[in-house]
């Protein structure tokens, strides 16, 4: 049997559903001076959501004020619909994570005005309030930016690749298949994360698998192709023979990256480290 979905008229219904929690956001936010910007980031920003997207909203606030608004950061939602529960459990960090009975999640970030800089990352985002044309500010000098990997990204991206690698050698060898597979899904994220700096383009954080894959991803056809092909189960055989397709796109990659950044390549030392396994 295939994935049975049982809620297609209730999905059909999320981007009406978005549109309330957002409406409802909004009057709040906008009738608080306290308040100084409003913004969405994420699909919103982007204007590409989909039935599934969530509410990625910023809020800046006066700086006498945000220990008020984070210490109340689980109130203030319950005035915009009915929420079905919690995600994050740190009563001090500056985000909350609701999840609400209709199916939308909501991810709200508080911040000081001095903690909002321009970043690649504001590029695409959606003003609501905006006093003083602060954000607005920052979104055009965030619109002149572009992304190149840094030397310290490179060296961490690569270390943590080999690490993986190895560290799916010595599970599978364990017969510790899910952690073995855990390394592999570890390599896959390696090499989207790789293309996307190839590229030009900002990867995610590391774990986040976000629009890599589907019609909003990045990534050329032919690589999306071979993230799906790597695909394995718990079999010594299939886990080994990714693993070494894997490798044969970093060393590609790895040399790009190299060039691109004018670091030296050490084929000698890459292989060695590799050879460990493969």
């Amino acid at each position: 049997m295939g994935f049975v979905i049982n809620h297609e008229e209730r999905d059909l219904e999320l981007p009406n559903y978005r549109k309330k929690l957002m409406k409802a956001i909004e009057n709040d936010f906008l009738n608080d001076d306290n308040v100084l910007a409003l913004f969405y980031g994420g699909s919103i920003g982007n204007e590409n959501a989909d039935l599934y997207s969530d509410i990625d909203l910023r809020v800046v606030v006066k700086p006498e004020k945000i220990e008020e608004y984070i210490s109340n950061k689980k109130k203030r939602p319950q005035r915009w619909g009915n929420v079905l529960y919690f995600e994050d459990m740190n009563p001090f960090s500056i985000y909350t994570v609701v999840h609400y009975e209709c199916f939308i999640k909501v991810d709200t970030f508080y911040y000081k005005p001095d903690d909002i800089r321009p970043s690649v990352w504001l590029k695409n985002i959606k003003i609501i309030k905006d006093k003083d044309d602060m954000i607005a500010g920052i979104l055009k000098r965030s619109m002149t930016l572009t992304y190149e990997p840094s030397f310290d990204e490179f060296e961490l991206w690569r270390t943590k690749f080999f690490a993986h690698l190895h560290e799916a050698y010595r599970r599978v060898m364990r017969n510790e298949y899910y952690y073995a597979l855990n390394c592999i899904d570890s390599l896959r994220l390696s090499m989207a994360t790789a293309w996307y700096m190839n590229a030009g383009v900002q990867p995610n954080a590391f774990g986040d698998w976000a629009k890599y894959e589907g019609n909003r991803s990045k990534l050329e056809n032919w690589q999306k192709t071979l993230l799906e092909s790597w695909e394995c189960g718990r079999n010594k055989n299939e886990i080994k023979n990714v693993m070494k397709s894997i490798v044969h796109e970093f060393r590609k990659v790895h040399g790009s990256l190299c060039d691109k950044l004018a670091i030296e390549e050490n084929p000698i030392w890459v292989e060695k480290i590799i050879g460990k396994v493969i």
